[in-house]
């Protein structure tokens, strides 16, 4: 958690604010790759 505070103390000091929605996508499409290989993947493949 401790990364996750400094990062958006990064973000907020200079004003990289437009970072937020690519780091998010990022995210979303690392989950999606994780959850392929388990059994959540019958469930995220239906919401989409």
């Amino acid at each position: 958690m401790g990364f996750v505070r400094e990062f958006t103390a990064f973000l907020r000091v200079r004003k990289k604010y437009w970072l937020l929605p690519a780091i998010l996508m990022m995210l979303l499409f690392g989950l999606l790759v994780l959850a392929q290989g388990t059994a959540v993947a019958p469930f995220i493949y239906t919401l989409f």
